[in-house]
């Protein structure tokens, strides 16, 4: 199976990651790498690894960016990862033993890392990140993007780590980018095909609160010790740049109709 699988990442200014990143990917034969231009280390660290593939291509949107990378994979399945994904030798190994035909899509589960360890009460979702080429395509959905598979899924029981180490102020800005996508995502989709979640988002107010007491205590992240207490500001962080981005927009609108 492993013969078969492409790893493809996008990558923009990711020194501090994608090294590790590369490293747990030994076993393949080629790795795809969509690059934003990117005016760190990054092309020089992807340069001094002879099985990776560069592409380079100004960033739109995710959905796009992520097509435009599937389409330069020539294996039958393609496995997408960010930059700061590490790929356990356990993840490996349950690859290279699926042999089911009929499945076209599989959902891998999540490990959030935290200065590098691993979270076990985190609240990433499974990402559908191994799928055949010719059955899938991505589709934006807000800040990020959603596989859309014509096929049949499967889900597999070893993680992925998600391990980025690049400087807060970095992660920060991002959240203000993905915030204003995520806005334009709640406001833009029909109220009765928001989730329960996006609803609650809208509330504005409510949304960090309950965030902060999901992780803490619903998922007992303070069970992981000051790295699940960190995780949950982070969230919760998450949600009041998108109520702040929300609240302004309402008044800005308000007071141009009056």
């Amino acid at each position: 199976m492993l013969d078969k699988v492409t790893p493809l990442i996008l990558t923009y200014n990711e020194a501090p990651n994608i090294a590790r990143t590369l490293e747990k990917l030994s076993w393949a034969q080629e790795i795809v790498v969509i690059d934003s231009y990117s005016n760190d280390e990054t092309i020089d660290i992807l340069k001094s690894y002879p099985r990776v593939k560069v592409f380079q291509r100004a960033f739109d949107t995710h959905a796009i960016q992520w097509n435009y990378g599937v389409e330069r994979v020539t294996s039958e399945w393609v496995l997408s990862l960010d930059a700061d994904y590490g790929i356990p030798d356990r993840l490996v190994d349950e690859i290279s033993a699926l042999n089911n035909n009929s499945i076209d899509g599989y959902f891998i589960p999540f490990k959030y890392c935290v200065f590098g360890k691993p979270l076990q009460r985190a609240i990433l979702p499974p990402r559908q990140a191994l799928f055949r080429k010719e059955a899938c395509t991505y589709a934006d959905d807000g800040h990020t993007q959603l596989l859309v598979n014509q096929g049949s899924t499967g889900t597999l029981q070893e993680h992925i780590y998600h391990d980025d180490r690049k400087p807060v102020n970095r992660w920060f800005n991002s959240q203000i980018k993905y915030a204003d996508l995520e806005m334009k995502k709640l406001i833009d989709t029909p109220p009765v095909q928001l989730s329960l979640v996006d609803k609650i988002r809208l509330a504005k107010f409510i949304a960090p609160v309950l965030v902060l007491v999901y992780c803490l205590i619903y998922k007992g992240g303070i069970l992981d010790g000051w790295h699940g207490i960190y995780y949950a500001f982070q969230r919760v962080l998450a949600e009041l740049v998108l109520s702040i981005k929300l609240i302004e927009r309402e008044f800005y609108t308000t007071k141009t109709i009056d």
